[in-house]
């Protein structure tokens, strides 16, 4: 039984940590077993990756190689459950996700894109940033959103990692870029992308109900008093939202279904996963799911012969039968290609 997906990946010149001359492909490839749990322990000889069907010789770097994350917020007017649930959740980008000598930006995406971190270590920083965020516009313009993600991440040092975490819908409302650009250029830049999805329409009825406190900026907010005649936080509720996430966004979906799903195109492309949720601990469950998964890559590479032409390249790879106990169960997901050049 063949195992595994199509991997897609750049071929650049190949940093000092890859302890090679010559060009290499990097490959990360996450192996599951059938109940989706990883497999670990698994060597090069246990692996045989598929350039156009043609097996190569690859090998396993088993070093950590920094990450450079940019974390994407959708922030339009029927977002704000969902902002609502990110109040509190930098450490767990920064911790989980980028890890050590990790880097995290983040930028948000509705009507226009903006940038409110740039990349940092500091969990505080990002903490800071995602209570900061408001919702703003009535769009989605999430492949503009892709593109400065991209842009960011291409200005970094060579020999880092680079995975991008959208939090949105899943289909684009007014974006200037292009989809067959941002896949281009997405599958150039060797960058992965990881996609938290929700439904606006849902989310509302998610969040619990605020009162006049929440709703004041976080450091002018009251705390529980220390006695009983200091100043007494305002508990009075506030009236219930549902926001533009009802029934006229749920209508306005509808005469966009023929659009593509973009979460799902951009993880088999790049190799990443679209998760879906609905309340907090949901979110935070999916955050830590992809640095598991993140963390526990096989990064392998291969040196592409020197009479390839340029091109696209479709890759996969499988698990060998004879190598490991029950390897029709295992399932290998990767990227889909690598652009090679002439």
């Amino acid at each position: 039984m063949r195992v595994g997906l199509a991997i897609l990946v750049f071929v650049f010149a190949a940093p000092a940590q890859f302890r090679s001359t010559s060009r290499l492909v990097i490959a990360p490839a996450t192996v599951t077993d059938s109940a989706g749990q990883f497999v670990d322990g698994l060597a090069a000889e246990d692996l045989v990756l598929y350039d156009n069907n043609v097996p190569q010789r690859i090998q396993m770097d088993w070093m950590t190689y920094p990450i450079d994350l940019v974390v994407a917020v959708q922030t339009s007017a029927n977002s704000g459950a969902v902002i609502d649930k990110l109040g509190g959740s930098g450490i767990l980008f920064t911790q989980l996700l980028a890890a050590d000598a990790g880097q995290t930006a983040m930028i948000s995406f509705s009507d226009e894109v903006r940038l409110h971190q740039d990349f940092t270590g500091d969990p505080d920083k990002l903490t800071h940033s995602m209570r900061m965020l408001r919702m703003e516009g009535g769009d989605a313009h999430m492949l503009d959103g892709l593109m400065q993600a991209l842009g960011m991440l291409e200005q970094r040092p060579v020999g880092r990692r680079r995975i991008i975490l959208m939090i949105g819908e899943k289909r684009d409302r007014g974006s200037q870029a292009k989809l067959a650009d941002v896949v281009e250029r997405v599958q150039k830049l060797n960058a992965t992308v990881y996609w938290l999805t929700y439904s606006p329409f849902m989310q509302p009825f998610t969040v619990k109900p605020k009162t006049v406190e929440d709703t004041k900026p976080e450091a002018e907010r009251i705390k529980k008093p220390a006695c009983a005649w200091c100043p007494q936080p305002d508990d009075r509720g506030v009236p219930f939202d549902a926001g533009p996430g009802g029934l006229i966004y749920a209508i306005g979906e509808l005469a966009r279904l023929k659009q593509p799903e973009l979460p799902e195109l951009f993880a088999k492309a790049t190799g990443g996963q679209s998760l879906s949720f609905l309340k907090k601990n949901a979110l935070e469950q999916a955050v830590e799911l992809v640095g598991a998964e993140v963390h526990r890559q096989y990064i392998l590479s291969f040196a592409p012969l020197a009479s390839e032409n340029g091109g696209f390249h479709a890759i996969r790879v499988e698990v060998k039968n004879s190598a490991v106990r029950n390897s029709a169960g295992l399932s290998v997901r990767t990227r889909a290609g690598y652009w090679a050049l002439p």
